[in-house]
Order: structure tokens, then sequence, then C-alpha cells
């Protein structure tokens, strides 16, 4: 541990090279990040993609998603990528923990793809999903990608069995890019690019970790910031770096905050620079420090014997673990949340980054910050409503749906980013984004919309469904309740507690004439449809209040 921890107030090294997911930086691209690769799980198999240079946060991103996977999700992690198709296939196995017998009449490869395909199969039966992580991912050979992409094959008569994470650099792009893997970039179901901090964000991230690590001081001002931004072109790792060594540095010299030319020592020291006609006054000035807390401890004879070779030793070894920092290890960093998208409003900038929240202010009830899909599910059921998460639809059945929900679209970059739909029109559709709207043509929104669709809607308590030959009398009762809200014409009809013949041709009937799906069960579609005839206050995609 540092010696500067208590000279700042610290608690924690804010820059520490150990992973630790509480100096995670929630930005908006971090976000956008983990939203790309959620959806790319959400979806039915297929090859996830995450890239970025070195040193903007990839491995820790992984593993933080990793970390806050469902349970019923399994993961092989794969670091080292320059392995044979062999070596690559049993490391899956070692790490889905997948035995198999040893058959001499098979190649080792085709007998680890049995014992796998077997094993996704016994899984999936289980309703668990399987994520393979491969680190590295632009050393893999053409011939492993390959390789990968036959086993993404593996599928029951519906389902893909597997889903695989490749993380690289920007050589990984250009790598997809080739004729020779254009099948394999065609399975990509989501992809993103992780790109360094911009100037105006640094301060932020570098005080959000200092406030992590225990304090509130300032200890780099905006000049310091935007020095730093200059000196490492907000790459959060060499941040770090920089950061971490200048703290040394205001220790040695007993100062609280950090000057552009402190800033520009440290980098010489975190960074390797040359420093041309100088000595390096810091290590100068820490050792004499250093040395002078040796001969207080001896002078005061204190219980605890402290060996000045070790304690020089431990300090010197937090430098150069610093220094020669592995390359993943740091990535703790993450990118600054501020004025990311300058489309964005500041003052809308939460409901932008989370349309779910506009989408429950819709339905008239105005939530606080909830960041996963278990906790607004848990705020709508509260409310009694249901937040319903819908993949790989066809764009008629939100149309039959009929609620605002969101949506997330694709553009031509490969950018993923979620709106709020509150509108259908015959050409058109209405979109909602913070506390603006705007309109986009039809066939464009068709073109780039993902197939996902969040929405909400309110169920009748203790009602779950009607079909042909159900005895419900308290349902049955209920259902005619409402069919004669909507047509006060209509007979009543003697039923005894059954759902009869004439019951289930009124619901075709209604299903009919409104253009759903005409099953005669009254299911969550026909409940729905029965709630914005009989309740005016249900928002619908087909009223225009919303503009």
């Amino acid at each position: 541990m540092s010696v500067y921890l208590k000279h700042f107030g610290l608690k924690k090294e804010p820059f520490s090279i150990v992973p630790d997911s509480k100096f995670l930086y929630p930005s908006y691209r971090h976000r956008q990040a983990v939203a790309h690769l959620k959806y790319g799980l959400d979806r039915e198999g297929g090859f996830i993609v995450l890239t970025g240079e070195v040193g903007t946060g990839k491995t820790t991103l992984t593993k933080t998603l990793i970390e806050h996977l469902p349970p019923n999700v399994r993961v092989g992690y794969i670091l080292n990528s320059k392995l044979k198709e062999s070596d690559l296939f049993a490391s899956i196995c070692k790490e889905l923990s997948i035995r198999f017998r040893k058959n001499s009449n098979l190649s080792f490869s085709k007998q680890c793809t049995d014992a796998i395909y077997d094993d996704l199969l016994e899984t999936h039966s289980q309703g668990l999903k399987t994520l393979i992580v491969i680190e590295e991912a632009q050393n893999l050979d053409d011939e492993i990608l390959e390789s990968l992409r036959l086993l993404s094959n593996l599928e029951t008569s519906s389902n893909k069995l597997l889903h695989i994470l490749l993380v690289g650099q920007p050589e990984l792009i250009r790598k997809l890019e080739q004729n020779n893997l254009r099948q394999l970039n065609q399975r990509v179901v989501s992809r993103f690019h992780l790109l360094p901090l911009q100037n105006n964000e640094v301060k932020d991230y570098i005080t959000y970790r200092l406030k992590q690590g225990g304090t509130n001081r300032e200890l780099f001002g905006n000049r310091a910031c935007k020095q730093i931004y200059r000196l490492t072109k907000g790459v959060p790792r060499l941040i770090n770096l920089i950061c971490h060594q200048a703290l040394l540095g205001m220790y040695s010299e007993n100062k609280h905050t950090a000057s552009t030319e402190l800033i520009r020592e440290a980098c010489k020291e975190a960074l390797g620079a040359q420093i041309t006609g100088t000595t390096n006054k810091w290590l100068v000035n820490l050792s004499l420090l250093l040395a002078s807390l040796i001969v207080l401890v001896i002078a005061t004879k204190e219980k605890h014997e402290l060996s000045f070779d070790s304690f020089i030793n431990e300090e010197s070894q937090n430098i150069l673990e610093v220094d020669t920092a592995d390359n993943e290890a740091i990535n703790q960093s993450l990118d600054s949340e501020k004025n990311e998208n300058k489309s964005i409003n500041p003052s809308n900038s939460s409901v932008k980054s989370n349309p779910l929240k506009s989408l429950f202010l819709i339905w008239g009830f105005e939530v606080g910050d909830a960041f996963t899909n278990e906790e607004f599910e848990n705020l709508a059921s509260r409310f009694g409503l249901k937040l319903e998460n819908e993949t790989n639809i066809l764009f008629k059945t939100i149309e039959n749906l009929n609620r605002p929900g969101v949506v997330h679209l694709m553009d031509e970059n490969s950018i993923l980013s979620s709106s709020l739909l509150v509108e259908i029109g015959e050409e058109s559709v209405v979109l909602m984004n913070g506390k603006s709207t705007n309109e986009m043509e039809l066939d464009v929104f068709i073109q780039n919309w993902t197939g996902s669709f969040n929405y909400l809607w309110k169920p009748e308590p203790n009602f779950t469904s009607l079909q042909l030959g159900d005895e419900n009398q308290e349902g049955l009762s209920w259902l005619q309740d409402q069919l004669f809200k909507i047509n006060n014409e209509r007979e009543f009809l003697i039923t005894g507690g059954r759902f009869t013949k004439a019951v289930y041709n009124e619901v075709i009937e209604l299903q009919k004439k409104n253009n759903i799906e005409q099953d005669g069960i009254v299911g969550q579609q026909t409940l729905m449809l029965i709630n914005q005839l009989t309740n005016t206050a249900i928002p619908t995609l087909t009223k225009e209040s919303y503009r």
C-alpha cells in the first residue's frame, strides 16, 4: 500500500493496478458498451465484438459484465489467444468443465467439438446460456476464427446454443473485414468500439476515482487535468499511471495540488520519457523522507522493528509495478459521462441514457435512477404494471401491441442507440429522446431497428388467461363486464362460469375487428386490447399527444 494514502486522506489507492469494480466510472460510453454486450447476449447465439485501443478498458469492462451476468449464463474465459485449434478447444472444455472419453478413431479437435455440442445441448435443456470470451482476439489466426464460426453453428431445431465474445484491438475490425471471414462477420449480432476520453471528461474521471479512494479533495485542478489529457490523449491507462506517479510526487514534496510542471515530471517517470540535464528530485526527496521516517522510528524505540531495506523495496516495488503494469490489469479506467453526445441536452442526459424513465413518465409515474432490467421490473410491479422485454419480433407485433416502448436502432456505423417509440403513423414514426421528439420515415426505422422492444402494460390483478372450456366464475364475470363497456348493446351471456362457445365467438369477433391474432384466447394481447378500449388513459402508439 502506498505511503501517500494518509497524506491525502485516502483509504485506497485511487489509481491502483488492482482491478476493483468500485472504481468503474459509469459513463455514457460505458453504459452504451454494456448495452451492446447485453443486447448481443439477449440474441439467440452468435458473435459479439468489443474492440478498442490499448488501455481503453476493454478487459475491465468485460470482467465487470461477467460479474453481473444472471445466474443462468455460464462463462468460459480464454486469456491466451495464441493457440492452435486443438489447444483452443481444449481450453474451452476446461473452462466449461467439460469431460470426454478419448477416442483414437477421432481427431482431438473432433472429440472436443462433439463433447462441447453434447454439453451445450444438456445445459440448454436446463435453461442455461453459454458464453465464451476470448481476449486479444486480434491475434487469432484466420483458421481459428473459421473454426469458431463452425462451433457457433451448433444449434437445436430452433435456437443457437452458443455466444462468443471477441475482445481485441482495432486490428480485429480489419481482420473481420477480410473476404475469407465474411461469413463470420455476418454472424456478429452486436459490436462496439471503445474510444479514449475526451478533454472535458478527464477531470470528472479523476475526481470520481479519488472519491472512490476516500477523498473529496481537488488534487488535480483544471490546468493539471488539461495537461494530463495532452500527455495521454485521453487513454485511461496512461491517465492512471501519471496520476499515481503525481500523487507520489506531491507526497514527496508535501504538496496537496498538482501543478502542470509536476504532471510533466510524473509523465516522464510513469511513461519512461528521457529526462534531459536534470536529476529526478522526487526520488531524492522521497528517499530523504523515508530515511527520516526510519530515523524517527529508531529514535523513538518503537516496539515493532522496521527493516530499512524492506521498506525501501516495498515502495520501489510499488513504483516498479506501476511502471511495468500488466497491459490489462490496470483497465479500471472507463469513459466519463459529460457531453459525450452533442445532441444530448445535459439537463436530460439521465433520461437520454435510459429512455425507460421516460416510458414510466408517459404512464404517469416519475421514477428515480435504476440501472438494471430487474430494478425496472420491480418498479413496474410496484405501480401495478408489467415490463415486457421482447427480442427478434416483427414490426407488425409492435403495431398489434400498440404501446409506447424502448427500441434500439443500429446506424450505418454499427453504433447502437436507444429511443422511446411514442407514435406510429402511416409513413413515419415518432421517437422521443429526453424531452424532445423527432420524426423518422417508417422504412428507415424498420431498416435500422434491431427487433427489440421494451414496453409496459397494465395486467388485471389475479387474472391470467381464459380460453374455451375454462371454468372461472370470477374471470368470466370480469370479462363480460369489460365486453359491455366496449359494446353496451351486446347481449348478456349465461355461461355458468364456463368459457363457452358463445363467449369464444365474441372474443374472436373482438380480435378480428381490431386486427390482432384471432385465437379466441383472452391472453396478454387481448387483455391489452381490452385495457385500451375501456380506459382512455392507457398510453398507445396511435395517439398524437406526445408531440
